[in-house]
Parts: C-alpha cells; structure tokens; sequence
C-alpha cells in the first residue's frame, strides 16, 4: 500500500517530477559515459604501451627495477622456459638484454640504451619492430645490423647505411666495442627510446655485454589485461629462481601509472561536482513536495498514523525517482558507450603530435564493463537517499496539529 501511494504521489506534480526525472537520467547518462570514456581510453594506452615494449608482465631480477645493473641478470633455463610456455593466457615471451653504451659516428658521439632482441620472439610479444620510420628491421638475433632511435640518427648526424661504432662496459667490467651497420630508425612516441634507443641482435648484444648467455629481463604478452592478476600470481609462486621477481606494467612503467592516476581523480572530482548539483535538486524537489503536503500529513498523522510510515512514503518516492532515473541513464549510457567502444575518436593534427610526444595514442574509446554502470548507478542512488534525509526528517519531526494549521 505505501509503494502504491508514494508512486501515485510522484505524479501528483507531473512537471516538478519529470525534470527531477530529467537531472537524475542526465546524471547517471554523464557520468556512466565519462567514467566509460576514461576507463576505455585507459585501457588501449595501457595495451598500445604493453605491447609496444614493455609487455604486460616483466621477469626481472630482485632490485633491477630500481637499479638496473649487468649484475642483476639470469640465465633462461629449461624449467623457466616450462613454467613461462605452462602459464595460462599467454601469448608469447621475449628474453632481452638491455644495457647502457656509447654510440660514435665520425665525432659525433652520443649515450646509448642498448636492447637485445630476437626478432622471432618479439612477433609474438611486442610491436616495436613495426614502428619503423625508415629502413627496416633485422631479421635475425644473430645479426649485427641496428636500428636506431629517429632523433639519435639526428643527433649523431648520420644516416642509414652508415657504420657507428658502439662502446659498453660488459657484464665482467670489461670494455667491449663493436661496429654495426645502421639499417633504419624508429619513432616510438617515447623520448627515451626515440632518443637514446639501440636495437641489435640478441646475440651481438651478448658478445658486446659479455653476457655469456645470460639476459637482464623476459618480457610477456598476454590476451588481455584481464589475465595479468591470474598469470602474474601464477609465475610468482612457480618460479623455479626465486630471486627472481614478476612485475607488471604499472610497476614497469610507473610514470603511465601516475599520468592514469592523476587522470583519474580529476574525473573522479568533476563527477562529484555533477553529482552533488543533482544532489541538492533532488533535495529541493522532495522538500517542497513534502512542504506542500504538511497539511494532509498533519491530518494522517491526528488519525493514527505513525511518522516513521510518513517518513518511509517519503523515503520510497524518493528510491522510486532515483531508481526509474538511473535506469533511463544507464540505457542511453549504454548506447553512448557501445558507439564510442565500436567507433573511437581518433584526434589529428596538433592534438596527434602531442598525444604522440607524451606516449598515448591519440584516441578515445568507450568501454561497457559492468563496474562503472554498477558504481556510478550505486552513488547516484545513495546521492538520492541522503538528499532526501532532511525532508524524511522534517515529515519525522512534524505533530498533527502544525501539519494541519501550516500554510
């Protein structure tokens, strides 16, 4: 009988109703389809920069993160290779050897990120091989052809098919120094690799490191970002070295991780705006609604009627407009959500440039995962209840004889 009531006293005044109705379904529409915008975007930088380089997950050696060391490296052995081709979802994995050189050309020199790479593993892991700005990429581990970063060719004043030398203190504290021929630059969008970066063969990193076979990291792909928690718990606890370590790509790339972060909270706070506007709307709406009825409350209330049921009418209206509203709002959101995620914006010109700078892609996608309907549905609701406490608590506090004397 009280849900029969309070729905019939919704519509008692339709026009105060329907634009209540209007700012609720407007702020559940809005905040499903930022929150979906942001998380989906988030997603596809997390992706691009995951499967540019860094991979999803990475197996380093305890403390290389923080202070990468030739001495921080391991041998790629028989039981970590079956325990990496056993982990679920896996896609592919690629040992490398990274270290820090010297690149020379004529009298030019310039600081160099050395990176071993097979480019048979790296197919299946990453897709720096396929940011190539000109000249191509070598085929083989064993090759001493590099590519180079497209500013440090600028920078070293040289050009492809030329020959540089390049100097690195090996993993035994000897000098080593090799010649390689320059067969094409890539451009990553990062300013370290773009600037600094050396790819060479596995194998002639090998022999310019003095590694003796061992490799400084593993990089994995993964099916989805989904599978990182799985599959990270899974490699931590089967390990056959344990000094060892899995990291994924928030603590491999933890500047990603901060730029998300930040991102984030500004979202958070401008929804929050959004959602405490509707907030006091509603709290207007349901004061007057309920200002408007002292009179017949008092009536009920000299009849025999508790405060607690006056209140729970009020308390029941309000659940009904929030709930009809946040219904209405996740549908069209919905809607907004699944066109963004089918058809993303892609920006251009400036914008293009300076997403690339930063190491984003230039793009916006939407995503439908069921959280951000469920939490951003749930705080509009409870933004509701509380909205219509004061009101529920004036209705509590109101005697018969007032209620039937106000005007």
């Amino acid at each position: 009988m009280l849900a029969k009531l309070s729905w019939r006293n919704i519509w008692r005044n339709k026009r105060r109703s329907i634009l209540t109705l209007f700012a609720i379904v407007f702020a559940t529409m809005v905040s499903v389809a930022m929150r979906g915008f942001q998380k989906g975007t988030y997603a596809v930088n997390i992706k691009y920069a995951a499967r540019l380089f860094s991979g999803y997950l990475q197996i380093q050696k305890n403390g290389f993160q923080e202070n990468p060391s030739l001495r921080k490296s391991f041998y790629v052995t028989n039981s970590l290779k079956k325990i990496l081709n056993s982990t679920p979802e896996l896609l592919g994995y690629a040992p490398r050897i990274t270290g820090n050189g010297l690149i020379s050309f004529k009298n030019s020199s310039q600081g160099a990120f050395i990176i071993g790479v097979s480019p048979k593993d790296e197919k299946n892991t990453s897709t720096f091989m396929k940011r190539i700005k000109e000249g191509k990429f070598f085929k083989s581990k064993n090759s001493y052809d590099i590519v180079v970063g497209f500013k440090l060719l600028k920078n070293l004043k040289a050009k492809i098919g030329d020959t540089v030398v390049v100097l690195a203190q090996g993993f035994d504290g000897s000098m080593g120094n090799l010649k390689f021929k320059i067969i094409g630059t890539a451009r990553f969008g990062n300013p370290q690799l773009d600037g600094m970066a050396v790819f060479m063969g596995r194998d002639a990193a090998d022999e310019l490191l003095a590694m003796y076979g061992r490799v400084t990291m593993i990089a994995i792909n993964l099916k989805s970002l989904n599978d990182i928690p799985d599959a990270k718990e899974y490699l931590a606890q089967n390990l056959p070295d344990k000094s060892l370590k899995v990291l994924d790509w928030s603590e491999v790339m933890p500047d990603m991780k901060q730029s998300i972060e930040l991102d984030n909270i500004g979202g958070i706070l401008d929804l929050a705006i959004l959602i405490i506007i509707v907030a006091f709307g509603i709290l207007n709406t349901v004061l007057m609604s309920v200002t408007e009825r002292f009179k017949e409350f008092g009536i009920s209330l000299s009849i025999g009627m508790p405060n607690e049921k006056l209140v729970l009418i009020v308390l029941i209206e309000t659940g009904f407009l929030a709930l009809l509203g946040i219904l209405i709002g996740d549908i069209l959101a919905y809607g907004v959500n699944y066109y963004f995620m089918v058809n993303p914006i892609h920006f251009g010109a400036e914008m293009k440039k300076l997403y690339e700078i930063y190491g984003f892609l230039p793009v916006m996608q939407s995503t439908l995962k069921f959280s951000i309907f469920f939490n951003s549905s749930l705080i509009i609701l409870i933004a509701s209840v509380i909205a219509a406490i004061y009101p529920a608590y004036k209705v509590y506090k109101l005697e018969p004889l007032k209620g039937i004397r106000y005007t």
